[in-house]
């Protein structure tokens, strides 16, 4: 089963301490020995964002992000996990190794 963990930060958070960055990069190189990462990145700052809504036939383009929140998406691991459970659990230690919460989603298809 593949699922996404979305890491969720804030606009007023500080940058991830040295000690956060090696426990992500240590976190990642787990995943990838298991065979359980697909893809892992950051994502850049919601300010550089832009929404595009090409529905009506017109060219729409929103400068900025979707949703201008305090809380946004700043990173995201896609992975493999046998059920659930093991899911829950990686979703778990994502978020102590980047100090951030997670939201964890199943993938469909």
């Amino acid at each position: 089963m593949r699922f996404l963990i979305s890491v969720i930060d804030t606009t007023s958070r500080s940058p991830h301490s040295p000690e956060e960055r090696q426990a992500i990069d240590d976190f990642n190189e787990k995943l990838v020995a298991a065979g359980q990462r697909i893809l892992a990145c950051g994502i850049d700052a919601p300010s550089l964002a832009a929404v595009f809504d090409y529905r009506t036939g017109s060219s729409e383009v929103t400068e900025g992000p979707f949703h201008d929140t305090e809380e946004f998406f700043a990173g995201f691991w896609v992975i493999e996990a046998k059920d659930l459970a093991e899911a829950r659990e990686l979703a778990a230690e994502g978020s102590r190794c980047c100090n951030r919460k997670v939201e964890l989603r199943p993938l469909l298809g």
